[in-house]
């Protein structure tokens, strides 16, 4: 994965447009990004995990991915990213005063289909959050499994109510 290119194809492309060329040029890069997905401009890839993002799923701009090793992240169809939500895959076991940030750790998140996540929320690895769910902005998600249909406020999040399941 060339995820360096793609970050300064997507800051060079336009914001909102071109996105059947994005995900040619996605696609060639190592990412695997589903037709009828749109990212936008400014978003940025880092790291030695995948990044799958599903079909008809937009990701808004300055959206930033953190992968690790081993550490994968997924975004199923449907979904919505609104701007500046970042994906943050990998982490620290709690280290001794000598040094806090102790041995890396990292897990892989998933995103439900369908579910909608509001500007500058946080996403943290080991995440799963099942489908139609919705991410307030502002919103930071630790490791857990979210059931499907959940409405997720608040730093940290927690379940606020549950959301129709309905089509």
């Amino acid at each position: 994965m060339n995820y360096m290119l793609a970050n300064m194809l997507l800051a060079i492309l336009p914001m909102t447009r071109w996105f059947g060329l994005k995900r040619r040029i996605l696609r060639a890069l190592g990412i695997v990004i589903a037709d009828g997905a749109s990212v936008c401009g400014h978003v940025r890839f880092y790291g030695a995990g995948q990044v799958t993002i599903g079909h008809d799923t937009w990701v808004g701009p300055a959206t930033e991915f953190h992968t690790a090793s081993g550490a994968d992240i997924t975004i199923g169809d449907r979904c919505d990213i609104a701007p500046g939500v970042a994906f943050v895959t990998g982490s620290h076991d709690m280290g001794d005063a000598h040094r806090r940030a102790g041995r890396d750790i990292a897990a892989s998140i998933a995103i439900g289909a369908g579910t909608w996540i509001g500007a500058r929320a946080m996403i943290l690895g080991g995440a799963r959050i099942e489908t139609g769910s919705m991410i307030a902005a502002g919103s930071l998600v630790l490791a857990k499994s979210w059931p499907a249909n959940t409405l997720l406020m608040g730093t940290p999040a927690r379940a606020v109510r549950q959301l129709d399941g309905g089509q």
